[in-house]
């Protein structure tokens, strides 16, 4: 089912979601909902947050396969690269955001089994930005102000 994406303007996207106690068969269904909406906005990745629903939950798919993932915890960071990004949940900006090139992370796949993954490049990134999502933070949180003084 394809869900409605929350934009910049819902406080949704602010608030830190909370922990998956347990993992079935409405979590799963999440996890397809979740896809089926990424898919149908032709976004790369989506969090919970982004269609209203308080859970630690992400997807992802950079056209290497899908990655779902619960509960994730990002443990290691490795290296550093500035690209844009863009978001489903603010149509239309794009912003320059500070990433690790590599990353390791663990949490639950959709049997609610541990999982511990490794990821590079594009895909750290797009995990990093849902990671975020979780948290409340947006890409445009990462921006740099810079003032302009006119004379």
């Amino acid at each position: 089912m394809i869900r409605k994406i929350r934009t910049d303007d819902d406080p949704v996207l602010r608030v830190v979601a909370r922990t998956v106690k347990e993992v079935n068969d409405v979590t799963r269904r999440t996890l397809d909902d979740m896809l089926e909406t990424m898919r149908h906005a032709k976004g790369i990745g989506l969090a919970a947050p982004q269609i209203g629903l308080l859970h630690r939950i992400i997807v992802a798919d950079i056209g290497e396969g899908e990655v779902e993932l619960i509960n994730p915890v990002i443990h290691f960071r490795e290296g550093e690269a500035v690209a844009e990004e863009g978001c489903l949940s603010l149509p239309g900006l794009r912003v320059p955001v500070r990433r690790a090139t590599r990353i390791g992370v663990s949490g639950l796949n959709r049997l609610g089994e541990p999982v511990d993954l490794t990821f590079e490049n594009l895909m750290a990134r797009v995990i990093q930005h849902e990671v975020d999502h979780l948290d409340g933070t947006l890409i445009k949180d990462h921006q740099e102000i810079k003032v302009m003084v006119s004379e």
